[in-house]
């Protein structure tokens, strides 16, 4: 991936200041809420918190593409603090690429951020799985149970992976537990916060906010532009997502930066709303009104890839 074009793009300026000033307003923000945690709300501690950790996320995605600078290594330093814990930045960096090969988008085989299903995976689910998935299918099922299904899950995989295997993967994964290590020794010894407040007031529903973006953003077409989304009219969670809400934008436009994308957008919206036939959402609340109890769609990939040796 290291030679990825949409990993990297040399660009103009060398230095995106926008971004940069994001960078130290969450970090910064992230310090000050955790030190000073007994000062404030419980409510207000949790709110702030899961906000952050929210928009780190956001931050670490727009770092995946080139930002903030033209330098690879400092842009991957200041995307590599693990605020959530649970997910490696190399990893994330890794599947996400991975995942902006538009021609297998939705695929359960080839698109790591999928939520669809092959058949057979299905199957072997059995009935506590199945269900738990299919709950997942319903925007409140998404927030209330995602984040435990979706950390378990990756947990699973990847640590089975790096146990196995000496190469990469047990590098990253040594890496990361030092880091998180550090985290928590500042969140428990020097800022005196408990690491269940932590993990289940901060951690846990700045993921359920994270899944809010990603919940509707994709779907299985036949069409690949007709696969992304669109979420107009969304102010607050759009700055939160960093404007990922404009998803097919960013799938068209991936290296573009994220104070850049609106406008972008608007300029181009007609033909792009043509070419995704339409998918377009009047901001979040209209995706949960649509899909708070529904399904946004079956949890079987409709076309996705035989895999080898199935038939």
């Amino acid at each position: 991936m290291a030679n990825d074009p949409i990993a990297f793009n040399a660009r103009e300026k060398a230095i995106e200041w926008p971004t940069l000033l994001l960078t130290a307003l969450i970090y910064g923000g992230w310090l000050a809420v955790t030190y000073f945690h007994q000062m404030m709300p419980v409510w207000l501690v949790s709110m702030l918190g899961a906000v952050l950790i929210t928009w780190h996320s956001s931050l670490q995605h727009e770092m995946i593409h080139g930002h903030p600078t033209k330098w690879r290594p400092l842009n991957r330093a200041l995307a590599f603090p693990p605020l959530s814990l649970w997910l490696p930045f190399e990893l994330y960096r890794r599947s996400h690429l991975v995942h902006h090969r538009d021609e297998r988008l939705t695929d359960p085989l080839d698109d790591p951020e999928s939520y669809y299903w092959m058949p057979e995976h299905w199957a072997e689910l059995g009935p506590l799985g199945r269900a738990l998935v299919k709950l997942q299918t319903t925007f409140i099922g998404r927030l209330l149970i995602g984040p435990a299904w979706n950390i378990a899950r990756f947990l699973k995989q990847e640590l089975g992976k790096a146990f196995v295997s000496k190469g990469r993967n047990r590098t990253i994964w040594i890496t990361h537990a030092i880091a998180c290590a550090l985290i928590m020794t500042w969140v428990t010894l020097v800022c005196q916060m408990s690491v269940w407040f932590y993990l289940f007031a901060i951690v846990y529903p700045g993921t359920s906010i994270l899944l809010i973006r990603s919940f509707a953003e994709h779907r299985a077409r036949e069409g690949v532009s007709e696969r992304t989304a669109i979420v107009e009219n969304a102010p607050f969670l759009g700055l939160l997502f960093l404007y990922n809400n404009l998803h097919a934008a960013h799938h068209e436009k991936p290296m573009m930066p994220w104070y850049e994308i609106p406008a972008w957008y608007k300029a181009n919206r007609e033909r792009i709303l043509t070419e995704n036939g339409g998918l377009v959402y009047n901001g979040y609340f209209d995706v949960a009104r649509r899909f708070f109890w529904r399904p946004h769609d079956r949890p079987v990939h409709p076309f996705g890839r035989v895999p080898e040796g199935a038939l």
